[in-house]
């Protein structure tokens, strides 16, 4: 420890409150070896002042310091961007001649890009992975180099880099750049890294070959892209290798098909076609969520698909998701336009498919009447239908799409009924989340973002305003710094499903920008005219993508309430084909959704193929259960099955697939 009185002294602030003072400046590592050998041992990274650096780097100045150990969540990000670095090492001592480019960390691994002659096959993995384990064996010192930007591109067009050697040719004169070492292979990058190559768990395994291009640009060389994954230890790469197998068994475009809900074709390419299965369960969430807005004080509104571009342009939305926008240039033939957006003779104008909804909801507030403070809070919702055009490689089965419905509503309210709205929306959000099967649900604060409207003394208020509200709510929650919307700062909901992934759903919103863009207003109680505060709320996100979701997370064995097909009714024999019908028309007056199978095929069979189609109870009858007036119930995914009387059968059955939302008050 240092002399308190030093005049250059370094304080460094520990996380649980206590100070160490240097005389000078002080390494990462060094630090870590002060406060005890195990730490120093155990130590990966710092964190300075919320900053991570590697442990060699100097910590010149007063600060708050943390260590990063392997137990820590930033570990993670740093292993995968290590295991990035090992696996291009890895690839050029194998395949002399590879130009490298850029490979980061990812949400649950990594990758790297390469230009090669030849391409690379999976059979090539067992080779690379086994020299990545060498490299990690050899505990390569990793060094942390600081170049002249002349320098690196000399050094790039000297090794045959020449990809390297463009990007840092396009860098200003005279900057400095990072550079990496680790054992004779060196690499831009800014970091931070590992002190070696040997602190990198050995828990890492590639994954996948795909095509990329040089930039992202198709007119560019097209590159090779490795995928792997890392992991702090073999225990949790191998929870991964099986989630993934897992996933793949529950993959919806594969149990779409085999239940026949849905297809998506070249024709409408990121639209889905809803077979009358799939529909039934769409329209079970949607008929869900009506009835729980119904009971939450929600009115439902319906707005135009095609809004003129002056309407986006007053809301912000045509400079920020312009290019997401599908837009139409229409004639009007000298048709004379009398409305707010326009009131003179055009011939050509500029529509949008709308890409979301909220600009539509304030014409709406605008246009019925003058509101009072007393109207509020006003609780506009909507199954908006929104398209967004979306890069066809990023479309996905259902999960992403360029035509959806999104479970959207807007509140307009006052300021000071921001809090109790806030807890209100939760209190909903979780119910509804626990009534489709979902108990974990993490939240996530997201503030200002870089690029956004509104001045700062403005999101200080509706950040301030957010998080009184989610503290309000009792709410646990991490900071997303930089991911609020453009107009105000939000709550992202994020739920996990039966395999332990998370799902990005809900959000609300607080925006006080776009009351003022597009001149919303209501008479408070001294009689004068002010904004509403708007919150941008959704639960489900869109019906597409949770309905998706579902699929994965039940594995299309869906609860009694959700299921398309409810039940079928198999007969044993013809002899039992009237009872059948009996059977199935008492199901249907109780509103149950059956099918009936009179097919002359095996009852094994029948059970076996409705069983594969995920029906969730086959009521078997025969020539017994015809005289006796009793049906055979067999559940999904048991061997056994309960003989009840037809009335017992039915009732239990009705009660069973009753809506959650006929069961809430809220």
């Amino acid at each position: 420890m240092a002399d308190p009185g030093s005049a250059n002294q370094v304080t460094i602030t520990l996380p649980d409150g206590s100070e160490r003072v240097f005389q000078d400046s002080v390494t990462g590592a060094a630090l870590a070896a002060d406060i005890g050998p195990g730490l120093a041992k155990a130590a990966l990274a710092v964190r300075v002042d919320g900053e991570i650096r590697d442990l060699a780097r100097l910590i010149e100045s007063d600060a708050d310091v943390s260590i990063i150990t392997i137990k820590d969540e930033d570990a993670l990000e740093l292993i995968r961007h290590d295991a990035a670095h090992v696996l291009a090492e890895a690839v050029q001592e194998l395949f002399p001649g590879t130009q490298i480019t850029f490979g980061p960390a990812t949400d649950d691994g990594f990758y790297y890009d390469f230009h090669r002659a030849e391409a690379f096959s999976s059979d090539d993995f067992e080779a690379i992975e086994k020299r990545m384990e060498e490299i990690v064996s050899r505990d390569e010192q990793i060094i942390r180099e600081v170049w002249s930007r002349d320098k690196v591109r000399a050094y790039f067009e000297k090794e045959g880099e020449t990809f390297k050697a463009e990007w840092v040719g396009e860098l200003p004169e005279g900057e400095n750049i990072t550079m990496y070492r680790q054992g004779n292979w060196v690499d831009l990058c800014r970091g931070p890294h590992l002190s070696s190559t040997g602190k990198l768990p050995k828990a890492f395994k590639l994954m996948k070959l795909a095509g990329a291009y040089w930039r992202g640009d198709a007119a560019n060389d097209q590159l090779q892209r490795i995928y792997g994954t890392a992991w702090r230890n073999e225990k949790e790469l191998k929870a991964h290798l099986t989630m993934i197998e897992e996933a793949e068994k529950r993959d919806h475009r594969r149990i779409g098909r085999e239940m026949d809900l849905f297809h998506i074709q070249e024709a409408a390419v990121g639209s889905v076609f809803w077979h009358p299965k799939g529909w039934t369960l769409y329209r079970a969430c949607e008929d869900y969520m009506r009835t729980r807005l119904d009971g939450a004080g929600y009115t439902e509104v319906k707005t135009p698909q095609l809004v003129d571009r002056s309407l986006w342009e007053r809301s912000g939305h045509w400079e920020k998701f312009r290019e997401n926008m599908f837009v139409a240039e229409v004639d009007e033939g000298g048709l004379e336009i009398n409305d707010h957006d326009a009131s003179e003779t055009q011939n050509n104008r500029m529509l949008a498919l709308k890409p979301m909804n909220c600009p539509c909801h304030v014409q709406i507030f605008r246009n019925s009447g003058m509101k009072s403070y007393r109207d509020l809070p006003l609780r506009m919702a909507e199954f908006g239908s929104c398209h967004r055009y979306e890069p066809s490689g990023a479309l996905h089965g259902i999960m992403r799409v360029r035509a959806f419905t999104q479970d959207d509503a807007h509140i307009f309210c006052s300021e000071d009924q921001i809090v109790d709205e806030t807890k209100s929306f939760c209190e909903l959000l979780s119910s509804v989340y626990r009534d489709f099967g979902f108990e974990e649900v993490a939240v996530k604060f997201s503030d200002r973002p870089e690029v956004r409207a509104g001045d700062d003394a403005t999101w200080d208020r509706a950040e301030a305003a957010l998080m009184e509200a989610t503290k309000a709510a009792g709410l646990d929650f991490t900071l997303n710094p930089g991911e609020g919307a453009f107009y105000g700062p939000k709550l992202e909901f994020v739920l996990r499903d039966a395999i332990g992934r998370d799902w990005q759903c809900g959000t609300l919103q607080v925006d006080f920008v776009l009351p003022e863009r597009l001149d919303a207003s209501y008479i408070d109680e001294s009689g004068e005219k002010v904004r509403p505060v708007m919150l941008h709320r959704a639960i489900l996100g869109s019906f597409e993508r949770f309905i998706g979701i579902l699929i994965e997370n039940y594995a299309g064995r869906f609860p009694l309430w959700l299921a398309p097909t409810q039940m079928v009714v198999a007969t044993i024999t013809s002899d039992a084909n009237d009872y059948a019908k009996v059977v199935e028309a008492a199901c249907r007056a109780a509103g149950l959704r059956v099918e009936v199978d009179l097919r002359n095929e095996k009852i094994n069979y029948k059970v076996r193929e409705h069983s594969h189609a995920h029906v969730p109870a086959i009521l078997v009858v025969g020539r017994r259960e015809a005289e006796e007036g009793t049906v055979a119930v067999r559940r999904l995914g048991s061997k056994e099955q309960e003989v009840l009387a037809l009335g017992d059968a039915v009732g239990k059955l009705s009660t069973e697939a009753e809506s959650p939302a006929a069961k809430q008050t809220v």
